[in-house]
């Protein structure tokens, strides 16, 4: 399965965050996301075995209470119902690789791939 980028629209998630949902199947998937400076993941947590990887820039993430600053090139392991959020400290790009594949990131009126 090739995906070509300029073939996708970003998502607006908030005023400073938006993602764009890249490459999946139902037992993983790939997002891209973009985080203005002060950009905000929000607090959450979820069922799904999550990596991130930092393209570009730096964003302090928190995980589980702990927060680390993070800067390109580095990475994280994000266990499954682990609370965990980002701020962006510059314009980031982060890349989310998750597994089993976020059903709820997916609109009802787009394809499978």
């Amino acid at each position: 399965m090739i995906i070509s980028r300029k073939a996708l629209q970003a998502e607006k998630v908030n005023d400073k965050v938006e993602r764009r949902i890249m490459a999946y199947d139902e037992q993983l998937m790939l997002a891209e996301v973009h985080l203005q400076k002060g950009g905000v993941g929000a607090l959450h947590a979820h069922p799904h075995h999550q990596v991130d990887y930092v393209v570009k820039g730096s964003v302090l993430f928190e995980l589980e209470g702990k927060r680390y600053a993070m800067e390109a090139g580095d990475s994280v392991v994000i266990p499954p119902n682990a609370r965990h959020g980002a701020t962006a400290l510059e314009d980031s790009i982060l890349l989310d690789i998750f597994s089993p594949m976020r059903g709820d990131f997916l609109k009802s009126d787009k394809k499978e791939r």
